[in-house]
């Protein structure tokens, strides 16, 4: 059996700085995939530059959280549907077909009390999701640790081109998604994690990656090609 890869760019849309890095990120480095968060200033100029890039999948990033906390409440079911399909056809606006997959910014969709919903919405729109599919979740290029309060801490040994090098000797066979979130710095760019993005541009451009994926196999993808 294969080991198939989607390396996938978190926050399409954010920033100026990111769409370009995610942008570079494609056209010279790794990544396939994409996710969009549609409700960003920037989210139109993603979604140009998709069209401009169609072998970049683009996936929606739902997103109802930011660095303030949540922007709806999370225990009201028959409202996160509401706002879930109102960002696919967003999505689906924006880029003139469907998104490619589904993620969610901060993760919300891996909630105890959400997972059911995002996964039966998810079948029934025919879209594969993050970690609740047949595709493995691998979350280890990021460049925070958090602590027992969920408090984080800055850590770019974590988005070096070494343990990205460890990440990749270390797939399973089969489909894996590798998260990142690439970019370059610019003034919109507002975020607790915004350093940490040019780090993580210059290990996915660095040559050495690109050796490591030859010599273990590896077959990039997206999710344009569906779940192997």
């Amino acid at each position: 059996m294969s080991k198939f890869l989607i390396v996938n760019a978190d926050d399409f849309g954010y920033a100026h700085g990111v769409n370009l890095g995610i942008v570079a990120a494609h056209e010279h480095g790794i990544v396939l995939s994409t996710s969009l968060m549609v409700d960003r200033p920037l989210a139109h100029e993603a979604a140009t530059l998709a069209l401009q890039h169609p072998g970049l999948g683009v996936g929606l990033h739902f997103a109802v959280t930011d660095n303030d906390g949540p922007t709806v409440d999370l225990f009201d079911l028959a409202g996160i549907e509401k706002e879930l399909q109102r960002q696919y056809q967003k999505c689906c606006d924006l880029l003139g077909h469907a998104p490619t997959h589904l993620d969610s910014h901060h993760h919300v969709h891996m909630r105890k009390e959400l997972t059911p919903l995002f996964r039966a919405w998810a079948v029934e729109h025919g879209l594969p999701i993050r970690s609740l599919g047949d595709v493995q979740y691998n979350g280890g290029f990021y460049g925070h640790w958090y602590d027992d309060e969920w408090r984080p801490h800055p850590a770019p040994e974590l988005i070096s081109v070494e343990n990205l090098e460890k990440l990749l000797r270390a797939l399973p066979e089969g489909t894996t998604e590798l998260a990142c979130h690439p970019a370059y710095l610019s003034p919109d760019l507002s975020s607790s994690y915004a350093a940490e993005r040019e780090i993580e541009l210059a290990t996915l451009l660095h040559p050495r990656v690109l050796e490591v994926i030859r010599e273990e196999g590896i077959v990039l993808t997206n999710y344009v090609v569906g779940e192997r």
